[in-house]
């Protein structure tokens, strides 16, 4: 996996970038639903947008810098 750097999370919506923070949680996509109060698809087409977004491959990847940017985008949740 390539590194991903600060700029690129700014092309991420601010639901995106919700999504990926929880996303570090290890939780699946149902826990993540509720946790967010949104349905199950639309998880899933964030996380679809995200790793598009990112040039990420898998959802392995995307926890992965879920965890690497968890403070920034903690920070920006606020």
């Amino acid at each position: 996996m390539a590194p991903i750097d600060r700029s690129a999370l700014q092309t991420l919506t601010p639901r995106e970038r919700e999504v990926l923070r929880v996303l570090g949680l290890g939780e699946g996509n149902r826990a993540l639903a509720n946790r967010l109060g949104i349905a199950e698809r639309t998880v899933k087409a964030h996380l679809t947008s995200i790793t598009r977004k990112l040039g990420l491959r898998s959802r392995v990847e995307a926890v992965l810098v879920s965890l690497e940017w968890a403070d920034d985008l903690r920070s920006r949740a606020q």
